[in-house]
């Protein structure tokens, strides 16, 4: 999910930026800190959107920087355990599939793509036994988020399932939606 998260903490503001106004200075210090910045609190950060308070600036000796106490808002992609994401397949193993999920890539174990027997072939496809559901590389996909680590914080870890109802391939879902129209017409 992506939030706007309210930010307070002190900023330091390199010399080399002193020529633009304090709220550039401000705001281009704070990018080069945070965009991509990941932390199990904020998640991802994506960007800086906003500086909404700047206090007093304070030079410390030795450094020259100015130093300013800051207000700030930044948009973040924090994955919650529930949530249905729409994705990607980037890519596709012998054990599963990775899904581009917002800046971040989700992992669907193989036992979690599809209710079948999965077959991995060497062109790098996902095939199911009795339904021939095919999953390859490029596909646009939902999915539900099962699982989240930030055990390594530099690059958490998403786990997806799509064996639950209406989540897998958009292809997969849009042929289930074509057969309950036609069984519920018969009826």
């Amino acid at each position: 999910m992506y939030y706007t998260v309210k930010v307070k903490g002190h900023v330091r503001v390199d010399p080399k930026l002193f020529s633009q106004s304090v709220d550039k200075g401000i705001k281009a210090s704070l990018q080069e800190k945070f965009e991509g910045f990941i932390s199990k609190d904020l998640g991802v950060v994506i960007g800086v959107h906003s500086v909404d308070k700047v206090g007093e600036g304070v030079i410390i000796s030795g450094d020259g920087a100015a130093y300013y106490d800051t207000e700030f808002s930044v948009l973040s992609f924090k994955p919650e355990i529930g949530e249905v994401v729409l994705g990607k397949i980037s890519d596709i193993t012998d054990f599963g599939a990775f899904m581009t999920v917002g800046p971040i890539d989700g992992m669907i174990h193989v036992s979690q793509t599809m209710d079948d027997f999965v077959s991995f072939s060497k062109s790098n496809i996902l095939t199911g036994k009795e339904s021939k559901k095919n999953l390859k590389v490029g596909d646009l996909c939902r999915a539900r988020i099962i699982a989240v680590s930030y055990k390594d914080v530099s690059s958490p870890k998403v786990g997806l399932t799509m064996r639950q109802h209406r989540l897998g391939a958009l292809s997969w879902i849009e042929e289930e939606i074509k057969k309950e129209k036609k069984g519920s017409k018969k009826e």
